[in-house]
C-alpha cells in the first residue's frame, strides 16, 4: 500500500499536534499533582496542630485563662472540616460543617442540646473523612483515646479537578481550532481543484474539437463511413468529449433526471469491456426496467471508476460481474460491482474511500474518494458489501427508487 505524500504530511502533523497537547496535559497533570501533594501535607499538619490543640484544652483545664485563650485562638484559626470521636466511633465533636445540618433545633424534651445533630448527615461525612485521610489519634489524661478525621478543604478539592476543567476546556478549543482550520483548508484545495478541473476541460476543448474535424476528413478521404475501426475512434473521442464535459461540472450543479439504470449501465459496460484485455470477461444481470434520477454522465464516471478498481484488481484471468435490483418495501435501488481479484483487507474497508490511499505505484489515490462524491451526489451511498483475500471483492451503490432531487456540487 502507498500513502500519497500530501496524505502522509497530513498525518504526520496531526501526530505532531497530538503529542504537543499530551505535553501540555502532561505538564499540567504534574504540576498541579505536586501543588496537591504539598498543600496535603500542608492541611496534614493543619490538623495535626488542631487536633493538638484540642487535646491541650481537654487535658489541661485549669492553667492560666490567658494560655488558654491562645490555644482558642490557634485553634479557632485553623479552618478545616473535621469531627472527633471516641474510640467505639460516637462523635463528640465537630467544626466547620454544614451549619444547616449540625445546628437543628433541638425538640423540648432534648438535655443537651450540644448533641443534638442530623445522624444520616454525620455518618456521611465521617466515612467520607475516614476514606479521605488517616485518623490522628489524641491521648487524654485519663488514659481515653479520641480520633481525629477530616477531609480537603474546598480549595485542595477545587484544585484536585481543576487540571481536568483546564483539559477540557483545551481539548474543545483545540477541537474547534482544528475544525474551523480543516474546514478553510479544505475549501481553498476546493477551489484550487475546481479550477484546474475547469481549465483542464478548456484545454481539452479544442483538440478535441480538432479531432473530430480530422476524423470526419479521414471518413470523406478514405470513404470509409462504415469503418468499424473508425467508428471506435469516433466513440473514443465522444469519450474525451465527455470526459472533458464531466471536468467543466466539477463544482457546479447539473440535474438529475429518470433514466433506466440497466441500460445507462449497460452502454458503458459495453464501451469499456471492448478496451479491456480479453482475459477478463463481464456480465451484465438483475432487473431491467428499475428507474432512478441520474445525471449519466457523473453516474457513467462512478461505474468507470469502480469497473477500473476491478479491472486492476484482477491479476490474469477473471469476472466482473454488475448485478441490478431493487428493495420495493425499503424504496432502495442496489448495483452490486463485483470482481474475482484479490480482495481488500477488512481493516481498509473504509479507509479506502480516503483521499490517498492507493495500493498502486503510480496513482493519486482519488478515484474512489470522487466515486464517493458522485454517489453522494445522487443522495445515495456506496461501501465494500464483501470482500475476501485471494477471492475477490463486490462494491454496493444504494440510490433511492423516490428520491426527490435537491441540488447539489458535485
Amino acid at each position: 500500500m502507498k500513502q500519497h505524500p500530501y496524505r502522509y504530511n497530513k498525518q504526520q502533523w496531526k501526530f505532531f499536534l497530538f503529542l504537543f497537547a499530551a505535553l501540555i496535559a502532561a505538564a499540567s497533570l504534574l504540576y498541579t499533582n505536586y501543588l496537591v501533594k504539598n498543600l496535603s501535607k500542608s492541611e496534614r499538619t493543619k490538623a495535626e496542630v488542631w487536633a493538638m490543640s484540642t487535646q491541650s484544652i481537654v487535658s489541661m483545664p485549669d492553667v492560666d485563662d490567658q494560655f488558654i485563650s491562645f490555644i482558642y485562638a490557634v485553634r479557632d484559626s485553623l479552618s478545616l472540616p473535621a469531627i472527633i470521636t471516641k474510640e467505639n466511633g460516637d462523635i463528640i465533636f465537630w467544626r466547620d460543617l454544614d451549619s444547616t445540618k449540625t445546628n437543628i433545633h433541638p425538640s423540648s424534651q432534648a438535655v443537651d442540646t450540644n448533641l443534638v445533630y442530623d445522624p444520616p448527615y454525620f455518618e456521611k461525612q465521617l466515612e467520607k473523612m475516614k476514606k479521605s485521610h488517616p485518623a490522628i489519634h489524641i491521648s487524654l489524661d485519663t488514659g481515653e483515646k479520641w480520633l481525629v478525621y477530616y477531609h480537603d478543604s474546598k480549595a485542595l478539592s477545587q484544585l484536585r479537578i481543576f487540571p481536568y476543567i483546564q483539559l477540557s476546556l483545551i481539548a474543545v478549543f483545540l477541537i474547534v481550532a482544528y475544525t474551523v482550520f480543516n474546514s478553510i483548508r479544505d475549501s481553498e484545495q476546493n477551489l484550487v481543484w475546481v479550477g484546474m478541473a475547469k481549465e483542464a476541460a478548456h484545454q481539452l476543448g479544442t483538440p478535441i474539437s480538432s479531432m473530430m474535424g480530422w476524423l470526419e476528413l479521414a471518413r470523406i478521404t478514405y470513404q470509409g463511413r462504415d469503418n468499424a475501426l473508425l467508428d471506435e475512434m469516433e466513440r473514443d473521442v465522444q469519450r474525451l468529449e465527455i470526459v472533458a464535459d464531466r471536468f467543466s461540472k466539477i463544482g457546479s450543479t447539473p440535474s438529475l433526471s429518470n433514466h433506466v439504470i440497466f441500460k445507462v449501465v449497460e452502454d458503458y459496460v459495453n464501451y469499456f469491456k471492448v478496451r479491456t484485455s480479453k482475459r477478463i470477461s463481464f456480465e451484465l444481470t438483475g432487473d431491467q426496467q428499475v428507474e432512478a434520477k441520474l445525471n449519466v454522465q457523473v453516474f457513467d464516471w462512478i461505474v468507470e471508476n469502480l469497473l477500473k478498481n476491478a479491472v486492476n484488481a484482477i491479476e490474469g484471468e477473471g469476472k466482473i460481474t454488475v448485478n441490478i435490483s431493487e428493495n420495493i418495501a425499503k424504496e432502495e435501488i442496489f448495483i452490486d460491482i463485483s470482481d474475482t481479484g484479490k480482495g481488500i483487507p477488512r481493516s481498509n474497508w473504509e479507509t479506502i474511500f480516503q483521499p490517498g490511499y492507493t495500493t498502486r505505484q503510480r496513482g493519486w489515490g482519488l478515484g474512489l474518494s470522487l466515486t464517493k462524491r458522485m454517489v453522494y451526489y445522487h443522495r445515495g451511498q456506496i461501501f465494500v458489501k464483501e470482500s475476501e483475500l485471494g477471492k475477490g471483492t463486490t462494491f454496493r451503490i444504494v440510490l433511492k427508487s423516490n428520491l426527490r432531487y435537491e441540488p447539489t456540487q458535485i
